[in-house]
């Protein structure tokens, strides 16, 4: 699968759980790490998890196993790895604190709109 397939998908998974203020880095000429950094916030700890356990859900229902899981035991940022492209569900707070956007500023930045 593409990684930007899999970007969209996943977009999709963390819109059907609510999650909001969705941020797509595209680091293809930027870093050998990932071509694509998935950013998101939600409101509170269970938010976190409900958008984590969803995609991690659906992707593995589909062959799509996570390299990496980071950040269960606080819920405040949880980190799925999966090789060429990473998710970040944050807790709104975090995000605000870490500002992964500013850190990565020379990323081609694509923000989604919330689903209605």
């Amino acid at each position: 699968m593409e990684s930007k397939e899999l970007v969209d998908i996943i977009v999709n998974l963390i819109q059907s759980k609510k999650g909001y203020n969705i941020t797509v880095l595209n680091l293809q000429n930027l870093s050998a790490m990932a071509d694509y950094f998935i950013i998101c916030s939600a409101d509170a700890t269970v938010h976190v998890k409900a958008i984590a356990d969803e995609i991690d859900k659906k992707l593995r229902k589909n062959g799509i196993k996570t390299h990496n899981r980071e950040g269960y035991n606080t819920l405040n940022w949880v980190l799925l790895d999966y090789f060429d492209v990473i998710v970040h569900v944050f807790r709104k707070e975090s995000r605000e604190f870490y500002n992964l956007e500013k850190l990565w500023g020379d990323a081609e930045i694509t923000e989604i709109e919330n689903a209605q």
